[in-house]
């Protein structure tokens, strides 16, 4: 938005020709680059962004600033948060609320009970809210052969299935890298998650395809998109390496990869999670435009 008075401001500041000089073009450039014309949005892609990326902006704030961007969701926020960014006509395209964390998990059997009375009584929640998506952990390792782990957590899940399937809501669990960010963790490799997903079952439970963990584990980002697609509810972004800013910087090409996903016909969530080192709405702004394809 056009600021005049910040203009007028700066001016009054200076106290020479020359630096009436200077801070008149800085204002210039200030002007200009607020200016700055975006292509509009596509559509192809429904955008969204993890809050937790952007914690020193009041979600309020957020909110505003993601629906004037072109979000129409963000992910990962609580039932106090759902009504807030409802306000500003978005929804909450991933909750949280429920389990026990990225730690412990429906890979151990000690944390079934607690884990389906957490989730049977967001549920409700969520149907009422209006949402579809909410978040769970395979828990970590811990000694635990990944056989086993996949035993436990099918059994876990499936307990949930019905419940999740009347109140029209999907389990999506996270593939998170074991490597780099969140040690020992189980549900690290797509395969993995595949194969759960098989054994649970269900169309309400699905994997969150972290694009960026996967490209620390595995790579092949896009091969795995286009044949595994049916079991990826929801995509996150994030540059490597670093989990930075999705552009020229590193490693990952991201019109690309969102070409790939469009093509499947997925009609769900692109989250953006990466860690903004610039003006944080700047980049993410300039991160939608690279993932409208």
């Amino acid at each position: 938005m056009k600021s005049p008075s910040r203009r007028s401001a700066i001016k009054t500041l200076a106290g020479t020709a020359l630096t009436f000089s200077v801070i008149d073009s800085f204002a210039a450039q200030m002007e200009a680059t607020e200016k700055t014309v975006y292509p509009p949005l596509k559509g192809r892609i429904n955008h969204s962004a993890c809050k937790w990326c952007y914690g020193k902006i009041p979600l309020e704030d957020f909110a505003k600033a993601a629906k004037e961007i072109g979000l129409t969701g963000i992910d990962l926020l609580g039932p106090n948060e759902w009504p807030v960014v409802k306000k500003y006509g978005l929804t909450c395209s991933m909750a949280q609320g429920a389990g026990k964390g990225i730690n412990d998990g429906f890979n151990d059997p000690k944390w079934h009970d607690e884990l389906v009375a957490s989730y049977e009584a967001i549920f409700p929640k969520l149907k009422e809210a209006g949402l579809k998506n909410v978040i769970c952990f395979s828990g970590n390792r811990r000694g635990m052969d990944d056989e086993k782990g996949l035993e436990n957590c099918a059994v876990g899940l499936k307990r949930l299935m019905s419940s999740a399937e009347k109140h029209g809501v999907t389990m999506i669990m996270e593939l998170l890298n074991s490597k780099v960010d969140h040690k020992d963790y189980m549900c690290d490799h797509s395969a993995w998650g595949v194969e759960l997903c098989k054994r649970v079952g269900s169309e309400n439970f699905k994997l969150l395809y972290d694009i960026y963990h996967m490209q620390i584990m595995e790579g092949d980002i896009i091969r795995t998109i286009r044949r595994d697609h049916q079991y990826f509810g929801h995509y996150h972004t994030g540059g490597n390496p670093g989990r930075n800013e999705i552009d020229n910087g590193q490693e990952l090409y991201y019109p690309a990869i969102m070409q790939a996903i469009v093509d499947t016909g997925y009609k769900g969530f692109v989250a953006q999670e990466f860690i903004p080192k610039r003006d944080p709405l700047t980049s993410l702004r300039e991160s939608i435009q690279i993932c409208d394809v």
